[in-house]
């Protein structure tokens, strides 16, 4: 094993992971960009996330590969990233990545020259070349090629690449009609709509929980022939009885690689389960289906249970593999299920969950397994147009199998749990938490939202009382994003909604008016982060990803703030980002469904 770089002496699990590479790793810092003028180099940045499948195969195949470590340390500064600490690298590099390629995803892998700007981009990279993808024994020798031989050629290729990004990163203002907005998007996620399986799209399916939360809002305002409300509860439905959703311990996984919700990825993110766990609540709040309460409080036990961090406030996520494979921890064949249960009650099992004596599990690689994901969605029943969900449960003598399996799960090699805590996540659960409180009358929800909440304004701070964006082990670092601000306010307005305490909508109104001094874009939109001398350029989101967009969220928050405190400069402020953002909006609706809702709800609040 290497000797611990650079790497060790960080807080990230993700990066502590790489603390024993070959490769001569460092953080992103002035320290990198450093070596990379002194040495005349470009920067290799690698960026990912401790719960990331194909980031844990490429470091397998290549980072702890010595042939490869030789070549990236005499021909690079390698530079390591964790998305979720430093999202504002992740995001404009992610940007700069699909203008390059067209897509991206993760690992993120994205080539600086030593100024910084970027003239390289893509994701995964195997060690050797294949299937037309570059591997890293011939992509490292190319990058020094033309960084030697063709320098003019790559420093215009950078130049050109931040012109065409500038243009985009900041929203044109525009006034919208609403509800011919509205209208439309509903229109096209009919069109997208998987009338089989639920959801939208094909495979790969992802719960795209912002697309959910419009619909919501859409058929609550607006109702029309009812089609908003079947595409969000068959979905609601057949996620929970999807493979997408651990069957024995709850919560769900991060997306399903197959249409059907059968194959997931099976790393779990905090920010799912509370995204889900709100939309479940508010489906609930709508129409009264117990069985949307019980999900959500199904998700809230595997949060509690598992995710809280050891010092406060719950950890980010759980992650995909273990022992080498991912999802070992979660499947079973029907010989383990008949050793544990018994013939009888194994027979039960295996035809509630469609367990085969073949398995049912086929990695992404199409490598067959004799082991079998647990999942209750029936094409047969499906193609029906049957998405059942029982209130009450399972049966309970599937129950008690349920609960013997799972002990006899945790007596396994478990996933690494990334425990950082991190302040817009744990706002977005927060929210959820209280919202739930109010909604299912659990008070107790209200007091673990306050607890996480307590923590994090409290622990996540700097000398000055700016918020921080991460804390782990002690330790908080990095400045907040505007994410943190709106979603923790989120979090705080829904306390106040929970408890009545005042100082819960005082935090909010803190957060409100932090935000609105550190992120001011000038025009009326917000900047997602603070200034960052080593980066080229500052970008205003409106586009929702995996998470709504924070300013979009911001929008809303403002609007609730002015309506509570009867302030109407909060409520103004809001008019005005979504003004300034509404170029986005009707360039991609669909991709800022965040921001229309909260149009939405602006448009019915007087001007």
């Amino acid at each position: 094993m290497a000797a611990p770089n650079r790497l060790a002496r960080e807080k990230s699990p993700y990066l502590l992971s790489h603390a024993r590479n070959p490769v001569d790793w460092y953080p992103w810092g002035p320290e990198a960009f450093a070596a990379a003028r002194e040495r005349n180099v470009p920067l290799f940045v690698s960026i990912g996330y401790s719960a990331c499948h194909w980031c844990h195969v490429m470091e397998r195949e290549c980072f702890e590969d010595a042939a490869v470590a030789r070549l990236m340390n005499e021909h690079l500064v390698a530079v390591k990233v964790d998305r979720e600490e430093l999202p504002a690298v992740d995001h404009l590099f992610m940007a700069y990545c699909q203008g390059m390629t067209g897509s991206g995803g993760w690992p993120l892998t994205v080539v600086l020259t030593p100024a910084g700007k970027p003239f390289f981009a893509g994701t995964y990279f195997p060690k050797e070349s294949g299937f037309g993808r570059p591997g890293m024994m011939e992509l490292t020798p190319l990058l020094d090629r033309l960084w030697r031989e063709e320098r003019e050629k790559v420093l215009a290729t950078a130049e050109e690449l931040e012109r065409a990004l500038a243009a985009q990163v900041r929203p044109q203002a525009a006034a919208l009609p609403v509800r011919e907005v509205a209208d439309e998007v509903q229109g096209e996620l009919v069109r997208l709509y998987d009338s089989r399986w639920g959801g939208f799209g094909k495979a790969p399916k992802f719960p795209t929980v912002p697309w959910l939360f419009f619909l919501l809002r859409y058929a609550e305002r607006h109702g029309g022939d009812g089609r908003a409300r079947v595409m969000v509860e068959e979905t609601l439905r057949a996620m929970r009885l999807g493979g997408i959703f651990d069957q024995l311990g709850w919560g769900f996984h991060r997306y399903s690689t197959d249409a059907g919700w059968l194959v997931p990825h099976f790393e779990k993110m905090l920010y799912d389960q509370a995204l889900l766990a709100l939309a479940y609540t508010e489906a609930f709040r709508l129409w009264g289906d117990a069985a949307f309460r019980g999900v959500a409080g199904e998700i809230f036990a595997y949060v509690l249970r598992e995710l809280r961090a050891p010092d406060g406030g719950f950890a980010a996520a759980e992650d995909a593999d273990s022992e080498g494979e991912e999802g070992r921890y979660y499947l079973w064949s029907v010989d383990e299920v008949t050793a544990l249960l018994g013939p009888a009650a194994a027979e039960e099992l295996a035809s509630a969950f469609h367990m085969e004596t073949n398995g049912n599990f086929t990695s992404e690689v199409g490598e067959r397994s004799d082991r079998n994901i647990l999942h209750r969605l029936s094409p047969l029943a499906i193609g029906a147009g049957d998405f059942t969900l029982s209130a009450g449960g399972l049966p309970a003598s599937l129950e008690a199998s349920r609960v013997a399996l799972l002990a006899a799960r945790g007596k396994r090699v478990r996933p690494h749990r990334d425990d950082k805590v991190l302040a817009d996540w744990n706002g977005l659960m927060i929210a959820a938490l209280a919202k739930a409180a109010v909604v299912f009358g659990e008070l107790s929800f209200a007091r673990e939202a306050a607890g996480a909440a307590e923590f994090v304004l409290t622990k996540l701070r700097d000398a000055q009382g700016n918020l921080l964006h991460r804390y782990r082990d002690g330790e908080a670092a990095f400045p907040a994003v505007v994410d943190d601000y709106a979603d923790l306010a989120w979090g705080c307005l829904e306390l106040h909604g929970a408890t009545r305490e005042q100082r819960w909508l005082g935090e909010a109104r803190g957060l409100v008016d932090a935000m609105l001094t550190h992120f001011d874009d000038g025009a009326g939109g917000l900047f997602f982060s603070a200034p960052d001398p080593l980066l080229p350029l500052r970008q205003v989101i409106a586009t929702d990803a995996a998470l709504p967009a924070g300013a979009a969220v911001a929008a809303e928050v403002l609007l609730r703030l002015g309506s509570v405190t009867g302030e109407a400069r909060y409520g103004e402020r809001a008019r005005e980002l979504v003004r300034a953002l509404g170029g986005d909006l009707e360039r991609a609706p669909l991709g800022c469904c965040q921001l229309l809702s909260a149009a939405m709800l602006i448009g019915e609040e007087p001007a």
